[in-house]
């Protein structure tokens, strides 16, 4: 997440907005987001996970990484799932995104 809040001003210029979720309860969710600008949710359940067609891992109780791009008219655009700590969406690779898709246009 600290890459995302690194790019900040980058990613405002595109007009991106981030948001994120958590397992985690409000405190402990309260701790990551204390150095973010932008908003991390908390109490993600396996109910959250199914919507959104994630990997709940039943060992520990967590939805997987599942990351999603969507555009202004509210269309997943890119996406991502993975079952730990790589695959994820890079906030550099989200503005070349788009910046490709506004060239598109």
């Amino acid at each position: 997440m600290t890459g995302y809040e690194n790019l900040k001003s980058e990613l405002e210029a595109v007009g991106a907005k981030v948001v994120a979720a958590s397992v985690d309860a409000l405190d402990k969710a309260g701790e990551v987001a204390a150095d973010l600008s932008f908003p991390v949710g908390h109490g993600v359940t396996r109910a959250d996970a199914e919507a959104l067609d994630s990997w709940w891992e039943e060992r520990r109780s967590i939805i997987q990484p599942s990351e999603f791009i969507i555009d202004a008219g509210g269309t997943v655009v890119g996406s991502s799932y993975s079952d730990g700590p790589l695959g994820r969406i890079d906030a550099a690779d989200v503005i070349r995104m788009i910046n490709f898709r506004e060239s598109q246009k």
